[in-house]
């Protein structure tokens, strides 16, 4: 008898061993609703407390919502993959899109946005020297404003001033008053400003269609079941947790053009060599140093096997015009100028290791790689990687 007991509370032990496995592998997903400046209105009315209880109930664990209206934050939540779900403006998902992530759709019809200008000028051209108003950094409206200008040749570093704001009306209110020489309006918003304002500001150039409303993006790495369910909900319940039901489904090209209007570094960095994943094992062989410039977060959650991290503290601008002063890379002075240096961040779109590379090459280093394509190149072709702890 006793030993049965004694079996039978080892198989009990057993089974609620194999209970809290299971519990650990269903760990709750986690959702981020992210907002535009001009979303605000339709963010207020998601209910983050039905959308979890809905989510829960359609996928069978918990669910966590959270909501945010720092874009840039939010950015670089997509190159880190730390929520399952977002749902949130084109340029955010465009983002998710090359980091593990597949596109449900989109809540509503493609917009298109237009450059708007003081009355006496009469092209984007003419904005050269001038001063810009935005809404913040990562914004769509700062993402089609880059576009629209380089279509016509010329960027940020062309222009006097950068002004960001959090709505996109103060900016249409700056062109008229004369405190800035161009902003960036939605068509529809435009149209119906100028009826009311008609002189006041000209039409400079138009963007093409992105899509509209909140995009859905999820984990590819989520069970193709889970997948198929979110999509369904999606395309069908989320009104009834004050979401728009996902009814466009703009292809991935429309996603793959907004991403790069606004977030892709310079395919070359004068004085430094770009390097491919395979180039840099073969400089590590040869005795290059690893630079990782990400957070720490990101760092801890996984890295280059030999890389060091020395963070990139960015508040600088995502532009070639960036001010460094605004920045902090202290730990540069840390590294050994005459070694061979490869520097890396989160890929293509992250400006973290471009702008440490020409902080090494101004400090005097001899040799200097940029590793462009960063962790996500070298995940992407299967190359080690440590992850987690310290």
């Amino acid at each position: 008898m006793a030993v049965r007991r004694w079996k039978s509370g080892w198989l009990t032990a057993l089974a609620l061993l194999g209970a809290a496995q299971l519990g650990q592998a269903q760990a709750q997903l986690t959702t981020l609703v992210a907002l535009e400046p001009t979303q605000r209105k339709e963010g207020l009315l998601v209910s983050r407390p039905g959308l979890e209880a809905s989510l829960k109930t359609l996928l069978g664990q918990a669910v966590s919502v959270s909501t945010s209206e720092d874009l840039t934050d939010t950015m670089r939540a997509t190159r880190s993959g730390a929520y399952d779900i977002f749902i949130a403006p084109p340029q955010v998902v465009a983002s998710a899109l090359s980091h593990g992530y597949e596109l449900i759709g989109s809540t509503d019809a493609e917009e298109e946005y237009v450059l708007v200008g003081r009355p006496h000028l009469n092209k984007p051209a003419d904005v050269k020297a001038g001063r810009i108003y935005l809404p913040q950094q990562d914004s769509i409206y700062t993402y089609l404003a880059r576009g629209m200008l380089t279509a016509h040749g010329l960027s940020f570093k062309d222009l006097r001033q950068v002004h960001y704001v959090r709505e996109p009306q103060a900016g249409l209110t700056a062109v008229m008053m004369g405190l800035s020489e161009a902003t960036v309006i939605r068509k529809r918003d435009w149209d119906g400003w100028v009826q009311d304002n008609p002189g006041k500001a000209r039409a400079l150039t138009q963007s093409g269609p992105v899509p509209g409303g909140f995009s859905v993006a999820v984990k590819k790495d989520l069970p193709a079941e889970q997948r198929a369910r979110l999509s369904k909900w999606f395309g069908t319940a989320a009104n009834c947790c004050g979401l728009k039901n996902v009814a466009s489904h703009s292809g991935q090209a429309q996603y793959e053009r907004v991403a790069q209007l606004g977030t892709f570094t310079p395919n070359a960095l004068p004085g430094a060599r770009v390097v491919t994943a395979a180039e840099v094992q073969k400089l590590v062989a040869d005795g290059a140093v690893v630079i990782d410039t990400r957070t720490e977060k990101e760092f801890k959650a996984k890295r280059l096997p030999t890389a060091r991290f020395v963070p990139y503290l960015e508040k600088s601008l995502k532009d070639v015009a960036y001010d460094a002063a605004l920045d902090d890379f202290a730990g540069l002075k840390t590294l050994d100028q005459a070694r061979p240096t490869v520097f890396l961040c989160n890929g293509a779109e992250c400006w973290k290791s471009y702008k440490a590379s020409k902080a090494a090459l101004a400090a005097g280093f001899g040799k200097v790689y940029w590793f462009r394509g960063g962790v996500p190149e070298w995940e992407k072709a299967g190359l080690p990687l440590v992850k987690g702890g310290a």
